[in-house]
């Protein structure tokens, strides 16, 4: 494929190759009878999920970058919001025992592998990012009476770093 051709879709396969040439450890699993990528970056792990089918069957127009840490304990009210308020090109969501980053990425309309690849580095550096603000936000609570969930969540997060 030439660096001039869009890429108006892809499937799991060729998506797992892109990531392998970035030099991510890639696998193909099925959960729930949806194909999906897992991999990691820094240590901690994430999701490749894909959404909406393409004309092509097996193809996806957009797909969804995702890392879930399992929350021990209660979170400290505005956690999430925080990280919103302060962070673009990814959400932090509060689901049931988890605390979930995403990224959607979309390639309807047309958009070259330099892009594809550009927004996984993105991926790479906003994980690194949201390892920080759990240390950051575990020390600011730590200081008060509340910090312990924070804190295991960031030294969990540490670990796998």
């Amino acid at each position: 494929m030439t660096e001039s051709t869009l890429i108006q879709s892809l499937n799991a396969a060729r998506l797992q190759e892109i990531l392998q040439e970035m030099g991510y450890r890639v696998t193909l699993s099925e959960q729930n009878g949806l194909v999906q990528l897992l991999s990691a970056t820094q240590g901690i792990g994430f999701a490749v999920r894909f959404g909406n089918p393409a004309a092509q069957a097996g193809d996806f127009v957009d797909y969804t970058l995702s890392c879930a840490l399992r929350v021990q304990g209660e979170l400290p009210a505005g956690l999430a919001d925080s990280w919103n308020i302060g962070k673009r090109f990814a959400r932090l969501t509060h689901q049931g025992a988890f605390l979930v980053l995403e990224k959607d990425v979309i390639l309807a309309g047309g958009v070259s592998e330099n892009h594809v690849r550009a927004t996984t580095e993105l991926w790479d550096r906003l994980l690194q990012e949201f390892v920080l603000f759990l240390r950051q936000y575990a020390a600011q609570a730590a200081q008060g009476a509340e910090g312990q969930p924070v804190a295991e969540l960031a030294e969990e997060a540490a670990d796998k770093a």
